[in-house]
């Protein structure tokens, strides 16, 4: 009466069912123990096939039961040819069975076929998409490298039209001050000059801004009426009322008048 409560469901610890010790009385040959061979998992519970097979065994057991006795040369005879029928016949239904099994392993084998291609398509998918992509990536990096060789090119060919009979030019420096983009301002680095070695050169070093006693220093220096700031708000330019707003005809008035100055 007492209830118990487990780690496992009925279904994980089942096992076979409990088939009980019987007794067979002589001269009887009980029906059910033809199908002693089928077992819980392997036949059991009985589907269309395990259906089928019962059926062949009951008419194999009136066809056992049908059989004319060996007490004649006749009968021996018929015997034969009966028994020789029903051999073609189960030769007949194996060879039916066998065809069953090869045309279900057919489809088994066309099914894993046609994952196994679909997955090299997958594959081969996969792998033309990158070469692709390395391939396009190698097409764009040509082409920049022609249009930086062709714009290189055409600035020394810009360059040499400029002097077509090489005549030596004298330096203009007027010219050379006036134009910001000329050497005096912005000299090339392949000559020799570059500009961020002497990037501090500008920056101003002062004692009275670097320093917290030069900054106390320039403090004393000041007035105090310097830190005593007075802000005054600047008067609206346009008509306020009452309440402190500006009305939208006087900003319209405004925005006019700035229009006509």
């Amino acid at each position: 009466t007492l209830g118990t409560q487990t780690d496992y469901r009925d279904g994980e610890a089942q096992t076979d069912p409990y088939s009980p010790e019987y007794v067979v009385p002589s001269g009887s040959v009980p029906e059910i123990l033809m199908l002693a061979t089928l077992t819980w998992g392997r036949g059991l519970p009985a589907g269309q096939a395990e259906m089928e097979i019962i059926d062949r065994i009951r008419e194999k057991c009136a066809w056992e039961a049908a059989l004319p006795p060996m007490d004649s040369p006749s009968n021996i005879a018929k015997r034969l040819k009966m028994m020789e029928a029903m051999e073609r016949k189960e030769w007949a239904y194996r060879e039916e069975e066998i065809d069953k099994l090869q045309k279900v392993q057919l489809e088994v084998f066309k099914k894993l076929l046609q994952r196994r291609e679909e997955n090299q398509n997958e594959l081969h998918a996969v792998r033309l998409y990158k070469q692709w992509q390395n391939h396009r990536k190698a097409k764009e990096e040509k082409m920049r490298k022609i249009q930086r060789d062709c714009a290189l090119m055409l600035r020394k060919l810009i360059a040499k039209r400029k002097n077509l009979m090489g005549k030596l030019e004298r330096r203009d420096i007027i010219k050379e001050y006036n134009d910001f983009s000329s050497p005096t301002y912005a000299p090339l680095s392949r000559i020799g000059f570059f500009p961020d070695n002497n990037s501090d050169y500008y920056v101003v070093k002062n004692f009275y801004l670097n320093t917290f006693a030069g900054l106390c220093e320039l403090e004393k220096s000041v007035r105090d009426s310097v830190f005593q700031l007075k802000i005054k708000a600047p008067k609206p330019k346009c008509p306020i009322t009452k309440t402190g707003y500006i009305r939208k005809s006087g900003r319209l008035d405004t925005v006019l008048a700035q229009v006509h100055q």
